[in-house]
Formats: C-alpha cells, structure tokens, sequence
C-alpha cells in the first residue's frame, strides 16, 4: 500500500535566495501583471510559472514554445544554483501569517492513488482546458511546481509536531508585496518523519481546499508514465504530487460574495416583496455584514438589509442545500433575479471577501450593478462534509486567503 504522503528531495531556492524567487500562484495574475512584477527580477518564479512573459506580447499563453520556455528558464535557475535540490527526501514545515491570522502546514508529496480513489477528497468540478495546461507544463518541467492546498482533520499529534518543528531558524523567509509572510523550515530527521507518515496513514482522508486542477492533471500525468513504463512500482515520484496540507481548524476561509447587474424587471418595491417570500428583511443602518451562517447582507439602493433565511426552508441533511451559497441561489437569485446558472450568466459577478463590503457598495453605487449581497463565509466543517458526501461545492464558495507562494518547494518528477 502507498503511504497517503511521503517526503521527498525538494527543489527549491539556494540558502538567502527565497525573496528572489518567490511568487505568487501563477493562476492569480493575468500575463500583463506578471510582467510588471517580473520586471527587474531575473530569478522570479513567474518565470516558470507564467513563462509567456519572455515571449512576444502576442505569444498564446498555451503554445508549445511557452511550455519549452518555461523548462528553459527552470534550468536556467538550476545551471545558476539559484534554485537546489536536497539531498534527501525530506519534509518541510511550511508557516503563514497574515495580519492576526497564523496557519503552519506540512509540505508534502501526497499519494494519486489516494487521490484517484477519493481519500483525498474533492468538491469541485475541473476543466479540460484547465487540466491540459497543467499537464503540459508538468510534462515540459519534469516537475511538479504549483502546490495543492489540502486540509487535515483534528491530529494534535501532527500539529504539535508541527509547532515544535517552526520554532528554529527557518530556512526560508518571505515577506511577499502584499505582507504576507511565507516561512519554511527543512524536516530532515528519519524519526520525525517516520511519525508524520504514520500520523497520516491512520487519517480516514484530506481534503482538497484549492487546486483541483493541479491534483487531477497529477492524476493524468502519473497514469501516462505508469503506461508507458514496463517497469513500474507504484514507489516513482509521478505517483505522488506537490502539496502543502493545514489543520483544518487552522485555514482561513473567506466569503464570497455576490453582485447582480439588474433586478430582473422589477421594480425596487415588488423584488423587496419577493424577498420577503423566502427570508426576514431588515434595514440596517450602516454596513451589514453578516455574523453567522443562515443571515445575509443585502446593498440596494444606497441601504443595507438584513436578510435572515426562513428556518423551514433549510435542509438541514443535505451539505450542499443548507450552505448559504446555495440558500441564496435557490431561494432569491434563481427564482427572483432570474439567475440558473451563475457559472454562465453574465448578470452576476463575485467578488472575493478579502475586498470588503466597500466592493460592494462601490459596484452598486457606480451603476454598474443593482443589488448585491454579503454571505458568512463557509466553514471548511461544511466543505468537507460537501466532500464526504461525493458532492460538489456550488461556484465560487470558498476563497482562501492566505495563499500559497510559487517557488519555494517545487517536487522534481525522476
């Protein structure tokens, strides 16, 4: 049997490089914001990771020439011993602080076979689109570069371990542009080790929290190799991906919100009537940012209200239907504002809690939206029972922040 992770020879920057080549995750930039944050940074990631930057302006993204640039520039950081593979398989121990909040995590390789039988657990759906470009940089680096966020349950034992394992001089140090602060220490004792894998394989499962398309195109590339190896063992490093894995007790999730460009042809009066249907409305004077699950923030019209869903409308056994993602949608955007589908209807927009209610109120007082609404934030108890159910989270549900930093670990395929 597998182990569910396993440590492994990390690559990763040479000793005072780290703030050099630290990056954010490629799929938060567009290629323009790459550029301006690559420039003058010959050893940044976004070089590996959105490699179209040292092309022509007019370079698709999804080119073969972009795939073959980007294992030019890693070899590049690797001919000028910026970036160094350890010498043994190793854990690391993995801290970031953002404001108040403090989360430590375990980087590790995590098991696809666990991934493919569903140990480690999914509630999003992936694109093909997606996953071809993940598999074609992973084929074209030999490398896994893009670490998978997951999330453990309750394991004092690993988070102890953990805690005394962050207390050292880090080996890595990173205060990025935002401020957050990215911290890695190297776990190189066997003992130690041995414990975290053991701690795992007794775990039921993890949870993917961010990065679904980079778990499953790990899937397709260690299904390839394994094809086209007669030797195979299930011990080769493509059997395992990159992945920096939190106490879930520890992750920060943060509500996402929604803004709808028209009241579906009512007038102010008749959709506060239609409203009043599903959920108890209060005007609230000053912001309304809702404190607990089931109770929502309404911005219209230059006023704050405050919804509070009817209690017999919640389904309370089914851990997709009582989210309040889904108490929103199926309750008042569907039926009043007309939305079915909000993964392809162009009149509803999110907007990441990290911005504030100001966003909000911004967006609905330039015009350029009617309504918009605040949700309390989901709870990772809520997405991993989504996930042991074998269901999917509705879009756009969860924003993680902080997030995790490109270049600081990569996993080397053999």
């Amino acid at each position: 049997m597998p182990h569910l992770i396993r440590p492994f020879d990390g690559l990763r920057p040479a000793p005072g490089r780290a703030t050099e080549v630290a990056a954010p995750p490629y799929d938060v930039l567009s290629t323009a914001e790459a550029r301006v944050r690559a420039d003058g940074r010959p050893w940044s990631f976004l070089h590996i990771s959105k490699p179209e930057i040292d092309l022509p302006l007019e370079t698709d993204p999804y080119a073969p020439e972009v795939y073959a640039k980007a294992a030019e520039n890693l070899q590049r950081m690797i001919d000028a011993s910026v970036l160094k593979r350890d010498d043994s398989a190793c854990y690391y121990a993995y801290r970031l602080v953002m404001g108040e909040h403090s989360q430590t995590g375990l980087v590790a390789a995590a098991s696809v076979a666990d991934y493919d039988t569903n140990r480690i657990r999914k509630h999003e759906f992936t694109r093909p689109d997606k996953e071809d470009d993940r598999v074609r940089q992973i084929d074209a680096l030999n490398a896994q570069t893009g670490p998978v966020l997951l999330a453990y349950p309750s394991a004092p034992e690993v988070d102890a371990i953990l805690a005394q394992a962050s207390t050292g001089q880090p080996d890595a140090d990173v205060t990025a542009d935002d401020g957050i602060r990215h911290t890695i220490w190297v776990l190189s004792d066997p003992a130690i080790n041995a414990k975290l894998t053991n701690a795992f394989d007794a775990m039921h499962a993890i949870y993917i929290a961010d990065g679904h398309h980079r778990s499953a195109s790990a899937s397709r590339i260690c299904a390839a190799r394994k094809g086209a190896n007669p030797d195979h063992n299930g011990e080769e490093s493509y059997n395992y991906f990159l992945s920096v894995i939190f106490p879930h007790h520890q992750m920060k999730i943060m509500d996402y919100n929604r803004v709808i460009k028209d009241l579906n042809g009512l007038d102010k009066a008749t959709f506060l009537q239609r409203v009043g249907e599903c959920f108890a409305v209060e005007k609230i004077a000053g912001q309304m940012k809702p404190a607990k699950p089931n109770e929502f923030g309404m911005y219209l019209d230059d006023q704050w209200y405050r919804l509070a869903i009817k209690p017999e409308l919640i389904p309370t056994q089914d851990p997709v239907g009582r989210l309040d993602v889904s108490l929103l949608q199926n309750n008042l955007i569907a039926p009043v504002l007309g939305i079915a589908d909000p993964r392809r209807d162009k009149r509803i927009d999110f907007v990441g809690g990290i911005r504030g209610l100001a966003e909000l109120e911004k967006r609905v007082n330039s015009g350029e939206m009617a309504v918009a609404f605040a949700l309390f934030a989901t709870r990772m108890e809520d997405l991993m029972a989504v996930a042991d159910a074998n269901e999917v989270m509705p879009p756009k549900s969860t924003w993680f922040e902080p997030k995790l930093a490109d270049g600081l670990v990569s996993h080397v395929l053999n």
